[in-house]
Formats: C-alpha cells, sequence, structure tokens
C-alpha cells in the first residue's frame, strides 16, 4: 500500500482537474434563489484513509450480510457551513479502506444533484484509466467530460419544476418512512436464464394477445421478474397487513431513463441528463398465472413510450411519484443501470470484486433494488442488490430461486 495511497491521490487530483465539479461546493441561497454549484481555484475532495480488520472476502460476497457494514466503507461529506443566509456543503468525498494483507475498497459519497449514475461512472472510469496509465492524461483524449449547458434544450420546463421545489417534496415524502433493513443480499439472472425470461414472455404473449409483445429487453424482463418477486413476498404473511385487499389496487415500478440521445447530447456529457418513469399494473394480475408477462409488457410499453415522446407527461410522472410515496401505495423502484458496465472500471488490477450501493432502504410498501451486470463475466447476465429485515429473508430465497428453478424445469 506504500505505492497503491499515493498514486490513488495523485492520479484523483488529475481527475479532479477534468471532473472540477466534484470539488466544488453546493450552495443553497435562501428562496427565491435557486442552489448552484460553486467552484473556486483550489477545492478539493476530502480523502480519508482508514484501515479495518473486517472479513474483505465476507463484504465481497453474495450471501447475507449485516447492512450496516458496508456503510462504514464511505465517507460522510464534510458538514455544511453557512455564511451570509447561504448554506454550503461539499459535493463528494472519499474514503479508502485498507483490509490489511488482503485487499482495499474505495468508497465515494457524492451529492446526486450535480452528476447522475453515467457521469458518475465515467468519473470513476477517467480515475481509473489515469491511474492504470500512470498519470498520462492522454488516454482521456476521446473521453474528456463535456460541460456545454447551451446544449440542453427543456422543451417542458422540468428546470423550473425542480428549482420549485419538486426535488424537496420529493425527500420529504420518503424521509419519515426510511427504514434500512437489516440484510443485504445480492441474486443473480444470468444469461441463460434471461434468455428463458425473453421465452416465457414471448410465448405467454402469443397465448393470451396472439401476437408479440412490444418490447423484450434483458432490463425488462429482469426487472419484471423482481417486481413479481417482491410483491409476492408483499403477500407473505409478515407483510399481509401492509397489503391492499382492492383487487383493482395498481402496483407501480419506478426506473430512471436516460436522455442523453434523445437530447442529442454526447454520452460524456456531465450532469443529470435523466427522467423519472413510472409503470403500473394491476397487482393481483403481477401477482396472478401471468405475472411476469403482464409486468414486463408494463415495463415495456413505458420504455417504448419513453422513446416515442421522452418528455410527455414528464412533470406529472414527477408529482404522481411523489404522491405514491406520500398515500404509502406499493412500489417498486430500481436504481442504476447495466448498461453502465461498473465493473469495466479498472485500475490496474481487473475487474472490481464488488461493486455496491451502501444505502439500501425501504419505504413501507416500497421496495428498492440496485441492478448492474453480473461481475462473472462468464456467466453474463444481470445481478441485483436487495436488502431484508431478517424474517424475509428465506421467504424471499424461496421465491426468486423456486421461480428460476421453475422456469428452467419447464423449458
Amino acid at each position: 500500500m506504500q505505492t497503491i495511497l499515493p498514486n490513488l491521490k495523485t492520479s484523483l487530483s488529475l481527475t479532479l482537474q477534468h471532473f472540477f465539479p466534484f470539488a466544488a461546493n453546493l450552495v443553497y441561497p435562501p428562496p427565491p434563489q435557486v442552489p448552484y454549484i460553486s467552484y473556486t481555484q483550489g477545492d478539493s475532495v476530502s480523502f480519508v484513509v482508514k484501515v479495518s480488520t473486517a472479513d474483505f472476502n465476507h463484504l465481497v460476497g453474495d450471501h447475507a450480510r449485516d447492512n450496516q457494514e458496508l456503510p462504514a466503507l464511505v465517507p460522510k461529506r464534510p458538514s455544511s457551513n453557512e455564511t451570509n443566509g447561504c448554506k454550503q456543503e461539499p459535493v463528494m468525498a472519499i474514503q479508502v479502506t485498507v483490509f490489511p494483507n488482503v485487499g482495499f475498497s474505495i468508497g465515494v459519497g457524492f451529492s446526486h444533484v450535480v452528476a447522475d449514475g453515467r457521469s458518475f461512472g465515467h468519473f470513476m472510469k477517467s480515475w481509473a484509466s489515469i491511474h492504470r496509465c500512470e498519470g498520462d492524461l492522454a488516454c482521456l483524449d476521446n473521453y474528456l467530460p463535456c460541460f456545454n449547458r447551451d446544449l440542453i434544450n427543456d422543451p417542458v420546463e422540468l428546470a423550473s419544476l425542480f428549482t420549485k421545489g419538486a426535488e424537496r417534496a420529493f425527500q420529504s415524502a420518503i424521509s419519515p418512512s426510511i427504514l434500512f433493513n437489516n440484510f443485504r443480499v445480492t441474486y443473480k439472472i444470468k444469461d441463460s436464464q434471461v434468455e428463458l425470461l425473453k421465452d416465457r414472455v414471448k410465448t405467454k404473449c402469443m397465448e393470451v394477445n396472439g401476437s408479440e409483445p412490444i418490447r423484450i429487453s434483458t432490463f425488462a424482463v429482469t426487472c419484471a421478474y423482481m417486481w413479481v418477486c417482491l410483491l409476492k413476498l408483499q403477500q407473505s404473511g409478515t407483510h399481509q397487513h401492509l397489503s391492499s385487499t382492492d383487487s383493482d389496487a395498481l402496483s407501480y415500478f419506478h426506473f430512471a431513463a436516460e436522455c442523453r440521445d434523445h437530447l442529442k447530447l454526447p454520452q460524456t456529457y456531465f450532469g443529470n441528463c435523466i427522467i423519472l418513469r413510472l409503470a403500473s399494473a394491476k397487482k393481483s394480475e403481477v401477482l396472478g398465472e401471468n405475472g411476469i408477462l403482464v409486468a414486463a409488457t408494463a415495463i415495456g410499453r413505458e420504455i417504448m413510450e419513453f422513446q416515442k415522446q421522452p418528455f410527455k407527461d414528464a412533470q406529472e410522472s414527477l408529482l404522481k411519484i411523489i404522491e405514491i410515496f406520500k398515500m404509502g401505495e406499493d412500489l417498486v423502484r430500481v436504481g442504476s443501470s447495466p448498461k453502465f458496465e461498473s465493473y469495466k472500471t479498472d485500475f490496474g488490477w481487473g475487474r472490481p470484486r464488488n461493486i455496491e450501493n451502501p444505502v439500501l432502504p425501504s419505504f413501507g410498501t416500497c421496495s428498492m433494488f440496485v441492478i448492474a451486470e453480473n461481475r462473472e463475466e462468464e456467466e453474463g447476465g444481470v445481478e441485483f442488490a436487495l436488502a431484508f429485515a431478517s424474517h424475509d429473508l428465506d421467504i424471499f430465497n424461496t421465491i426468486f430461486h423456486q421461480g428460476l428453478l421453475k422456469l428452467e424445469s419447464s423449458k
């Protein structure tokens, strides 16, 4: 570690020259002024090093792990301060945790106000490339971030919606009911199983509708499978008090859609360029015999609508999501994307052993999972990180694995 730590700091410093908003501060002036990012020459990112005696191989595993273990590997951003009525807080902080003679982790805490998942992944891959290339900035020549806000066309004035407090309304809607479950687990759906899911959806669609489904993507069918599994968990004895008895009650699936292509922006555009989408289906149908078809069709239809008219009903969707949180309706959320190819972040030692979102909250009848490409490259497919209360672990394990076994046995 005597050379690794200095090299990580040096390469980080070089990377921040190009990704300077991560070294900046978020400034919240008094209303009606809007928040902004303030960068001054010399601003920096907090970089701390800690040593851990925890079991490294346990932490990077797929099995059930204590949900409080991973947050210890991520730094808290330095406290905010207030000057002349303006609150300021750093955008990013980084912590390297050393597990002696075994390995180390890089934990990053940052504000999503500044960058979405693609921009953050761009930053991490750039840092990794500069480290791997021993500080040679030429490795980023065709991969530099784009900050040109003049490229943005905001046809439905989403910016004004957020600056008028929609983000704060969203946070206040979810914060009072946030729960952090005891255990986190990683589940995988291999390429071969993804193909079986796609075949199942095609077959069922022909049987039920007499036609091919609108859209069958890996994202749609695997998220549909998780949606079904999580609703089945909610129907179990431990959650029945939360479940609606109305057969027409809707269940919602919430995901973020990438807008760079639709706005004709470069993939290296830095900032937030996503829109929130909301699929829905009758809960009774998602739980029924053709549940995966129903869920996949709902997600696929929402993706198709987004591709045709990406900003149609954008404001209404955001306000609807806030209302769902406030009303405690059934909602499944997915974070991240396999398209980020996070496991290709190579600092020079090959693929990371594990990449995790340290916070996996739940909100009563809302469930959340994070999706990524499968870290086992030869298996392909995707992996999901979820958190559960201890009494739900075995139930969900059974639902998830029995569903895949049934799928494989029927091929």
